[in-house]
């Protein structure tokens, strides 16, 4: 490339750079405007919309300038928006909640909703910004995938007929949740142990496993390997023993299975007590060992706030503490022994017993249980409201029901002194 050229592109890159906004003191983030509406569709964009009173905003602020410094020399420009300045930009988006993380590639948007660390936000977008299915074509790169990506999915064999058809039309609508991956069997065999071809394996755990179909079978009809594929990865882009929060409990549900959830409670560095860690692991050691009898009927993982198992239980759950969730029905199982007297034997026996529908159940989704859950939900936020702040809190219901009050109260006291003035009234023309 001519020395002319390369002025000319960088000319126009920070011409683009002047319309659009500014870098952020000390980041690689791009400050947007609302002349962004005009380049949207114009390469690939990761975008953070955010509102500066928001404090998930400002948590996120490092991580996003770190993602921005990752992908500086990528295709992907790293930008925000602050919605409380340009608003037709959020109206243009449809953002109603803050932060919202948007990937745009050519105009298409897609919304990110994963755990906001800089590790899953790379992973996001290393995912959108290529194709769905990326070709493996060198043996050492199957090393790299190991060592870079705890989990994902590969077709082996020639890639024609109907199970690299379905394969790549589940990896588009996954695309956003796992990484999908294309290979040669000589390749393949250097790293898996490959009998049936052609295949689609899913490397997680230092392992691979195998989708049920794979191999020629001609009389398999289109629409029942779409279901099964699309189920079966659907089930398998999660690890054994995720953490579970709430940015990804919604995901774990689709699977259909029963969530066995192991809750502790993390302090601010993330550190577990030694009793609660080793409740966690025995819960853990269940699936690790055990992994043929449950995996298909369970999916195991752990709380590290016992916030989101008070919000399914409905209740306030000491810690540790196993709680089993139906993604089914919404109902859950809490076992009748103390967690900490539970051995893996007797959880394995709890389980069965929630499988043959004998373990009792409670919640789930009918109206009561709903408006319970309304109200629960509506007084936990409240004792957190008045336990963060509570001359605030105060404040946001003390005036409206003082206002409340006086309207009353002038009502009552108006109906009191218009009946007196009847009296009065009518007293005087007896007179």
């Amino acid at each position: 490339m001519s020395v002319s050229m390369k002025s000319l592109i960088s000319y126009l890159v920070v011409v683009l750079l002047v319309i659009l906004g500014h870098f952020s003191a000390g980041s690689r983030v791009i400050e947007l405007s609302d002349r962004f509406l005009d380049v949207r569709h114009e390469g690939q964009w990761f975008v953070k919309f955010y509102a500066p009173w928001c404090a998930h905003c400002k948590r996120l602020e490092p991580i996003w300038s770190h993602v921005a410094q990752t992908l500086y020399n990528t295709n992907v420009r790293v930008g925000k928006v602050d919605c409380t300045r340009f608003t037709s930009v959020a109206q243009a988006f449809n953002i109603n909640s803050f932060p919202t993380i948007m990937f745009l590639k050519e105009g298409v948007e897609f919304l990110y909703n994963g755990e906001r660390s800089k590790d899953e936000l790379i992973h996001f977008v290393m995912r959108m910004s290529g194709p769905p299915v990326q070709l493996v074509t060198r043996t050492d790169s199957v090393d790299m995938l190991k060592a870079s990506h705890p989990i994902f999915f590969a077709f082996v064999g020639r890639q024609e007929g109907l199970l690299w058809d379905t394969y790549t039309a589940v990896a588009e609508s996954f695309q956003a949740h796992g990484f999908f991956y294309a290979t040669s069997v000589e390749i393949a065999r250097e790293h898996f142990d490959i009998d049936v071809l052609p295949a689609v394996i899913v490397y997680k755990e230092r392992s691979h496993f195998f989708y049920p179909l794979s191999g020629e079978l001609p009389a398999v009809e289109p629409s029942h390997m779409n279901r099964t594929l699309h189920m079966w990865v659907n089930e398998e882009r999660f690890s054994l023993f995720p953490k579970v929060t709430r940015s990804n409990i919604n995901e774990l549900m689709l699977t259909r299975k029963f969530l066995v959830l192991a809750v502790v409670e993390e302090n601010r560095l993330a550190e577990v007590q030694a009793h609660e860690l080793e409740f966690r692991d025995m819960i853990e050691g269940i699936i690790r060992t055990q992994h043929e009898r449950w995996h298909s009927r369970f999916q195991f993982g752990w709380i590290g706030s016992p916030e989101l198992a008070h919000s399914i239980a409905m209740d306030t759950l000491a810690t540790p503490h196993l709680l089993v969730l139906n993604s089914t029905t919404s109902e859950h199982h809490i076992p009748d022994d103390e967690p900490l007297k539970l051995t893996a034997e007797a959880v394995q026996v709890f389980l069965e017993h929630i499988h043959n529908q004998s373990a009792p159940a409670f919640g789930g989704n009918s109206l009561p249980v709903r408006l319970y859950r309304t109200y629960f939900e509506a007084r936990r936020s409240l004792s957190e409201m008045w336990r963060g702040n509570p001359v605030l809190t105060s404040v946001l219901f003390g005036l409206p029901l003082g206002f409340l009050s006086l309207i009353v109260y002038s009502i009552c006291c108006a109906d009191i002194l218009d009946a007196d003035d009847e009296d009065t009234d009518a007293h005087e023309k007896n007179e």
